[in-house]
């Protein structure tokens, strides 16, 4: 019902609050629905996580150099906040399964497909055509939570698996700063820095951390911040200064 208001709200007032009300709780409410539906069953949360990081990601790419309306930036930003905890999610999502019954087949495919094509449907419109950046993003998300779900399912030799975690979510954020660059977005090449940043921090922590010393670990530490500061925020207003520089 609060969602419900929240669109006819929009559709009476078109302001972006309103906007920004209905795109939080829809989202919400279609989560609740499928975590009460799937009660008891492993593998909801990896469905449910990768629709709501694709989810964030449309509304990441909702503003195009072209069309910077205030509710295309409402939403924007909402996507901006939400991406880096979603990807969490998604990474974490195997964790959060404390049971190994596996969804039904249908739920399974209804889930996946309205996790896929709803967010995708909502690019295509806001964005028409300059829908294949999302569309790569569709790929590496679905590569993330399958590779959470593998891990969660068999926990034997998962060294490699989280580091190739790592890898994807370097990736990712690399490729975040290349879509950035592409449309003329600041706040994609601050997010891709930023999740660079936390990725590697997170490698150092889980798997570099605790295999040496107290002394060297935090030395390392320290140095980790102070090189990889310096060197990420050269890069990061190196690009910066290219948008600058465009016609």
């Amino acid at each position: 019902l609060w969602a419900l208001g929240a669109w006819l709200a929009w559709l009476l007032l078109r302001d972006w609050p309103q906007l920004v009300l209905a795109a939080l709780l829809t989202p919400l409410w279609l989560a609740g629905e499928w975590i009460e539906a799937t009660h008891g069953f492993s593998g909801r949360e990896t469905i449910l996580t990768e629709g709501l990081l694709l989810l964030a990601v449309s509304y990441l790419s909702a503003t195009l150099p072209e069309q910077e309306t205030p509710m295309r930036k409402a939403l924007t930003w909402l996507g901006a906040l939400a991406l880096i905890p979603a990807v969490c999610a998604v990474v974490a999502s195997g964790d959060f399964s404390h049971t190994h019954q596996p969804l039904p087949a249908g739920y399974h495919a209804a889930g996946r497909t309205a996790a896929l094509l709803l967010p995708l449907l909502l690019t295509w419109l806001l964005r028409g055509r300059h829908v294949w950046w999302n569309l790569l993003a569709c790929v590496w998300v679905l590569a993330l939570g399958e590779l959470g779900q593998i891990m969660f399912e068999d926990r034997s030799a998962s060294a490699w698996r989280q580091l190739l975690q790592y890898a994807l979510c370097a990736l990712g954020a690399v490729g975040l700063m290349a879509w950035g660059l592409g449309e003329a977005r600041k706040e994609r090449i601050n997010l891709g820095i930023a999740g660079f940043a936390l990725t590697v921090l997170a490698f150092y922590f889980s798997s570099v951390m605790d295999k040496l010393g107290r002394s060297a670990s935090l030395i390392g530490l320290g140095l980790l911040f102070l090189g990889g500061g310096w060197l990420l925020e050269k890069t990061r207003r190196r690009l910066l200064a290219r948008l600058e520089t465009r016609p």
